[in-house]
């Protein structure tokens, strides 16, 4: 494991480094060789969801998510990264970011088990940050209560962030969820109630993408959209293989476009984050 030495030492003396990192660093084209795209998601740590598989502060040490980050970025067929701007910054620092997609992600503010969980505060990017830091686009958690008053603010601020998003011709992503207290609603049913809220949210939907659970009927959720949709990997707990074998059936389901996938594949069994990768990339298909 390194002891991020050099990083921390721009970070105390040089932090305008960063903004010469991003200046410089080779962009490619969304879409690339393949039609589908395989994204590494890295912005748990923000709402101090930091557990994984029964181990509540996997994620906790930012060491270790870094050295996870770079192998995982290394391996061949992954497209790129989603992350707050302290991670982006260090992977910037570090200089793995060249030919990756990169996407921002703008509302953290609801912190996990907070009682303002529900009031989703825009507290990392923003659009004109994407923009200046030349990212391709923003991501939105877009949590839907109708019990919960906050929910009303954070459609609000989803939708127009959404609007200055492709204002720029940047990608809003969303991801929605029909949630409670108790946790989101991952019927079929639920999703696809989620999915029709958030893709209407905005001025227009012409750069929107979704990301969205894997859950039961699959074909019958694709339904509910025409946007581009890429699945949310999620925990899968002590049943890897089974996760799997779902993401594998439903992206061969129209409209799917990849995968989005972090703690499943930075923090897997055994610990072999290079395999886990490689296990998700051969998944994609081949334009």
């Amino acid at each position: 494991m390194r002891d991020y030495r050099d990083l921390r030492e721009i970070r105390a003396r040089f932090p305008k480094r960063i903004e010469e990192a991003a200046a410089i660093r080779r962009r490619r084209p969304l879409i690339g060789e393949r039609d589908q795209l395989m994204i590494i998601a890295a912005d748990h740590p923000a709402r101090g969801a930091l557990g994984v598989s029964g181990r509540p502060l996997a994620m906790g040490s930012r060491i270790e998510l870094l050295d996870r980050l770079q192998i995982a970025l290394a391996r061949p067929g992954v497209d790129g990264l989603l992350a707050t701007p302290d991670i982006v910054e260090d992977l910037l620092l570090l200089g793995v970011l060249d030919d990756k997609v990169v996407i921002g992600s703008m509302n953290r503010g609801g912190l996990q088990g907070a009682v303002f969980e529900f009031d989703d505060r825009f507290t990392a990017y923003d659009t004109a940050t994407i923009v200046r830091m030349r990212l391709d686009g923003g991501k939105m958690l877009c949590r839907i209560a109708l019990d919960e008053p906050g929910t009303a603010a954070t459609l609000e601020a989803c939708g127009a962030a959404v609007s200055e998003l492709a204002g720029e011709g940047l990608v809003a992503m969303i991801e929605p969820f029909w949630s409670t207290r108790a946790g989101h609603d991952l019927t079929p049913e639920g999703v696809i109630r989620a999915i029709n809220v958030g893709q209407a949210l905005g001025a227009t939907s012409a750069r929107t993408w979704l990301k969205i659970p894997v859950v039961e009927d699959m074909e019958r959720v694709m339904r509910a959209t025409t946007l581009p949709t890429l699945l949310l990997g999620g925990d899968p707990g002590d049943t890897p293989d089974l996760a799997y074998a779902a993401w594998r059936k439903a992206l061969r389901l129209p409209g799917v476009r990849g995968l989005v996938v972090g703690r499943a594949l930075l923090y897997p069994p055994g610990d072999d984050v290079a395999a886990a990768v490689d296990t998700a990339v051969a998944m994609l298909e081949v334009s």
